[in-house]
């Protein structure tokens, strides 16, 4: 299949800001895409060309990338860096080269979709001597046998900057509409525009009707009598009853339809909660859409319900609501288990015989960042096959003391001088549930039953390598005595988890587990920069760059960066969106280079976190961890944000915490 389709598309969902247009424009894709370069093509889609999880990087930065469209183009490098500080964008500049380069490329041929995806997945593979250069070759190659078009594409694939605006829910909701029915219905007037305009304008396509729809359509004056004939000689149509569509196969595969056209709307969403359902299922158990997309095509709705867990391939975990207090987190359960939350890297454990990889929230491969753990693993747990999650804190060799979790952080990215950190930052691991073991998915089994299955396959080393401490209690006073000893010995505070509660893999669900944590401060801070968004941001500025005052010199200093509390649609009127902030920030731009943007500091936000860590990525020495927008401090002048000396202390005084000897 021509690479050049691909690029097609790309421009159509650059150009579209509609995500109901962007899902069909991929579904109509996809849905005449082999099976055999699906996976493929659903990864670059993405913009991706490995899984999350995948622990190889392509390892081509900006430098190389304006080395490679020199190479290929024949222009210079100082001409390249030229360009792409007036576009901002190297997949332009590399278009617009290639449209007027200097080189003629020999025995050119179309660039394929599979030679694409092949050759730039080589590049994460490429290591040892010699590698830049083997990289930029096949890069070069790439772009010097593309058309105008095609090396944007190219080269924003390459760095991870694709630009069309498509998420995962968008991907999600294409995979539904290519190979399940499409479910529509009208709301209790008959009005749904969507089915009004395919009456009017589809054909060659399979529609069923809810038994009843036609007359009270026709009734409605909707459209005409004319209207819905012509429709009915240029489509397949037929009517079921409600009994009748509430037992169909929904997948195209099986039941040939494209459109089922309803006027009950709880059935409506019943069917289409049950397509996204099944795909959601499959995506928190193995996130990779590519392998998705190929069970969804071929299987249909049991296939993606019966994915099951892969050993080495991590998961979505389940997720924890927040509870406004200790009280109201007991009163919740009936039964009720309440374990310390560390303040740590929640760890996924895969174990596989001899073989363990090992996962954090985010789905990050650090096995080769934790070979300790991995022993520990290999030695204490006494099982064949089996996914477990844990919390692994950092410990202080001189005082035996949990650290905070940013010093563990250290080792989470670490590739060199790993030993010498195992000595440093040794570790604790406190295992506190099991979702697999020896072929069996344990997700229906109540938490108190994992918890004793975990038991039993665990050989315990005190201070090492050992459960999650827990009470099980009812009562207020020994809970509250309980979360007190949390704080004391420096973690995060309690988690408090129902007993009786199923594990739902992915999801925040209420009757599962509550966080309790002491409330932080908030803080008052300018916004100094940001980065234009891509996805769902798109259009936007997407991410803001948060700055303290020095008290002394006046100077902003950069403290972290905040994606989270905006809104994408106002649901209240004071709902502050990613519009709202960009159109606020724009007039105060100072300087934009790339995706990034500086801003003069005039707009003060209030911000609330939960924690300060120190931090040398960031020019006052800290950052905030998991900063969220509060409000607009239209009230304050940037001369009245919070200063250092304020971070410092709030620091100072989060849990009683030092900084360890030497460190």
């Amino acid at each position: 299949m021509e690479y050049s389709k691909l690029a097609d598309l790309y421009e159509r969902l650059e150009k579209e800001p509609a995500k109901l247009k962007k899902t069909e424009y991929i579904a109509n894709f996809i849905a005449q895409t082999p099976s055999s370069i699906l996976p493929a093509v659903i990864m670059l889609i993405q913009g991706k060309l490995f899984p999350q999880w995948y622990e190889k990087e392509i390892g081509v930065a900006s430098k190389m990338m304006v080395k490679a469209i020199a190479l290929s183009t024949g222009f210079s490098e100082a001409y390249i860096m030229e360009r792409f500080a007036k576009l901002g964008d190297l997949g332009l500049v590399a278009e617009e080269l290639i449209k007027n380069k200097k080189q003629v490329t020999l025995f050119q041929k179309p660039l394929t979709i599979e030679l694409v995806y092949t050759n730039l997945r080589k590049l994460a593979e490429i290591e040892g001597a010699g590698a830049q250069d083997r990289k930029m070759n096949i890069v070069k190659e790439l772009i010097a046998f593309a058309k105008p078009k095609e090396a944007r594409y190219v080269v924003r694939t390459v760095l991870e900057e694709l630009r069309i605006g498509v998420a995962e829910g968008i991907v999600r909701d294409a995979i539904a509409k290519a190979y399940f029915c499409d479910i529509l219905w009208f709301d209790a007037s008959m009005n749904n525009p969507r089915i009004t305009e395919l009456i009017k304008s589809c054909s060659n396509a399979v529609f069923i009707f809810e038994k009843g729809t036609k007359e009270k359509l026709l009734a409605r004056g909707k459209v005409s009598k004319d209207e819905f004939e012509r429709f009915e000689r240029n489509n397949k149509v037929s009517e079921k009853s409600l009994e009748e569509i509430k037992g169909m196969n929904v997948w195209k595969k099986a039941c040939g339809v494209d459109y089922i056209i309803l006027m009950d709307e709880r059935l409506g969403n019943e069917l289409k909660a049950n397509i996204l359902g099944a795909i959601e299922w499959a995506w928190f158990l193995r996130p990779d859409y590519g392998d998705i997309t190929l069970v969804a095509k071929e299987k249909g709705i049991e296939g993606l319900k019966n994915i099951k867990i892969e050993v080495g391939k991590p998961v979505y975990v389940l997720l924890a609501e927040k509870a406004p207090s200790l009280q109201e987190a007991l009163q919740e359960y009936e039964h009720a288990a309440i374990e310390f939350k560390y303040d740590g890297m929640r760890t996924q454990i895969h174990k596989k015989g001899n073989k363990v990889m090992l996962f954090t929230r985010r789905l990050e491969n650090v096995t080769n960042a934790f070979p300790d753990l991995v022993e520990l693993v290999k030695n204490n747990i006494k099982a064949e096959e089996c996914v477990i999650e844990g919390e692994t804190i950092g410990i202080d060799p001189q005082t035996s003391k949990p650290l905070p979790f940013q010093y563990l952080s250290q080792r989470i990215h670490r590739k060199y001088d790993i030993h010498r950190l195992i000595k440093e930052i040794p570790i604790q691991v406190n295992l506190f549930d099991i979702i697999y073991l020896n072929g069996e998915m344990l997700f229906n089994k109540p938490f108190r039953e994992r918890r004793k299955i975990l038991e039993s396959i665990t050989n315990i080393i005190p201070g090492q390598f050992q459960l999650a401490e827990q009470l099980i209690t009812k009562d207020l006073k020994e809970a509250e005595a309980f979360y007190k000893k949390a704080l004391e010995m420096g973690q995060e505070g309690v988690m408090v988890k129902n007993l009786d509660a199923i594990y739902q893999p992915g999801k925040r669900v209420a009757g599962g587990w509550l966080k309790v944590k002491p409330v932080m401060e908030t803080l008052d801070l300018a916004i100094t920069g940001a980065l234009w968004g891509t996805g769902k941001r798109s259009g936007w500025f997407g991410s803001f760059i948060l700055a303290c005052r020095d008290q002394n010199t006046g100077k902003f200093l950069e403290c972290g960066m905040l994606g989270t509390g905006i809104k994408e649609k106002k649901t209240n009127k004071e709902d502050i969106t990613f519009k709202d902030l960009t159109e606020m920030l724009k007039p105060y731009v100072e300087l934009e280079k790339g995706n990034e943007v500086k801003i003069r500091p005039k707009i003060v936000i209030e911000v609330a976190y939960e924690e300060i860590q120190r931090s040398p990525n960031y020019s006052s020495g800290y950052a905030l961890r998991f900063p969220r927008l509060i409000r607009v401090r239209w009230d304050k002048d940037v001369t009245e944000i919070d200063t250092l000396e304020r971070i410092k202390y709030l620091f100072s005084m989060q849990r009683g915490r030092e900084s360890p000897t030497k460190r």
